[in-house]
């Protein structure tokens, strides 16, 4: 089936058709009739299938034919609630792009940016809120935001919702929405306790689960290497130099980590940028915008912007680092062949971390494909490198240290 088959405005078949979205994903050809019909929708999807236009494509819609017909402007009609900003950044790109031709406006709201600019643009009016909890609240507890003609919802990322403490915010936010509204749930992941949530908000769901058996897409080619958290630095830079060409995302495990590891590309002549909580909003939408577009093709990341990268053609993820906690995993390679595209993801496991890779296994329900690397193969990459004689050592000791530091502030 086609996009322009089903029964949709003109004027999104248009973007669509120009932006060269000919046929649904999976979770799209199984999300959008439902929506459409106004059902309440369960959705369990791998990161990466286009969960995102997925809800947007109906939803605009929808909201499309309500403003065709309406005499005066209603408000919020559409509330999309997302854990990052990063997430609320992409999103509201997406729905910009579908809706173009529309006369549906979505705006997208964030902490980490000045609130006046953002009380000047709610007060213009909109359609569409793609909201990120904390600022979203600080706006309707000082009467800039007003919900109650939101009768659609939509939960994006779910289970990151959960896992960042989000449940009372989502809890507190349907009691300014309309009793009687359409409910989007959207998650990677499901276990018990996401059952609960939705199961809460939902009334009578079509339940959507899309290759719920391995978690990870079938056209990302995954593998671990076996490195030593020394040799590390070095391998990577043979990959960046041997793929120069390449958008590779590389993850690591804390923001001092991403750092260091930006400046040990720099001393091998390799240029990258970082991307992590301590930096400003501004300074992380410029450093995407410089991913997206190729002038930088090395970007370091920390879990917090796993979920919140969604960039076309990123060719390879390395997990410089293997993520504490096993889902992120699923996450963190989802950044690449997005939608029908291949990608390659490769994780760095030390001896020490194989404890970690067995539980990110056991997450999977199977092994993860090993690449080999013989002996030979494994100095020849140690000789490759240009800065062999730098004291990697003494730096990830030096790393710890400041780690252990901020540690000790906190209690």
């Amino acid at each position: 089936m086609k996009f322009e088959e089903y029964d949709i405005a003109p004027e999104i078949i248009r973007s669509l058709t120009e932006s060269n979205f000919i046929r649904p994903t999976d979770i799209q050809y199984k999300s959008i009739t439902p929506i459409l019909k106004g059902e309440d929708v369960l959705a369990i999807a791998q990161t990466g299938t286009g969960k995102t236009a997925a809800f947007a494509i109906p939803v605009l819609d929808i909201l499309h034919e309500q403003k065709k017909n309406a005499r005066r402007a209603d408000g919020i009609k559409c509330l999309v609630m997302v854990p990052t900003r990063e997430l609320a950044i992409q999103i509201t790109e997406v729905f910009d792009q579908i809706g173009k031709y529309t006369k549906i406006k979505t705006f997208g709201l964030y902490g980490g940016v000045e609130q006046a600019p953002q009380i000047a643009r709610l007060e213009s009016g909109f359609d569409i809120l793609v909201a990120t909890p904390g600022r979203m609240f600080d706006l309707i507890s000082q009467g800039y935001l007003k919900l109650h003609r939101a009768d659609i919802l939509i939960l994006d990322e779910a289970d990151h919702m959960l896992d960042l403490g989000f449940i009372k915010d989502i809890q507190d936010v349907i009691k300014r929405l309309p009793r009687h509204r359409q409910t989007l749930f959207f998650s990677a992941t499901i276990n018990e306790k996401i059952k609960k949530l939705a199961y809460s908000l939902v009334h009578n769901a079509i339940r959507i689960q899309v290759s719920p058996k391995d978690p990870v897409a079938k056209n990302i080619d995954h593998a671990v290497a076996f490195v030593e958290m020394d040799d590390k630095r070095f391998f990577l830079e043979r990959m960046v130099k041997e793929n120069p060409e390449s958008k590779i995302l590389v993850f690591v495990r804390t923001k001092v980590r991403a750092e260091r590891v930006m400046k040990a590309m720099e001393r091998a002549g390799i240029t990258a940028q970082t991307i992590h909580g301590d930096k400003e909003q501004q300074d992380r939408l410029a450093v995407m915008q410089k991913f997206k577009s190729g002038e930088v093709k090395v970007l370091i990341a920390t879990d917090v912007s796993a979920r919140g990268i969604d960039i076309a053609n990123v060719d390879f993820v390395i997990n410089y680092d293997l993520p504490e906690q096993a889902e992120n995993y699923v996450h963190r390679v989802g950044r690449t062949g997005r939608g029908t595209q291949k990608g390659h993801a490769i994780s760095f496991c030390s001896t020490e971390e194989k404890p970690v890779l067995a539980e990110i296994e056991s997450f999977l329900d199977k092994p993860i494909k090993v690449m080999a690397i013989n002996k030979a193969d494994y100095q020849e990459t140690l000789d490759f490198a240009q800065d062999q004689n730098y004291d990697l050592k003494a730096l990830l000791r030096e790393v710890d240290e400041f780690e252990q530091k901020k540690k000790g502030k906190k209690k």
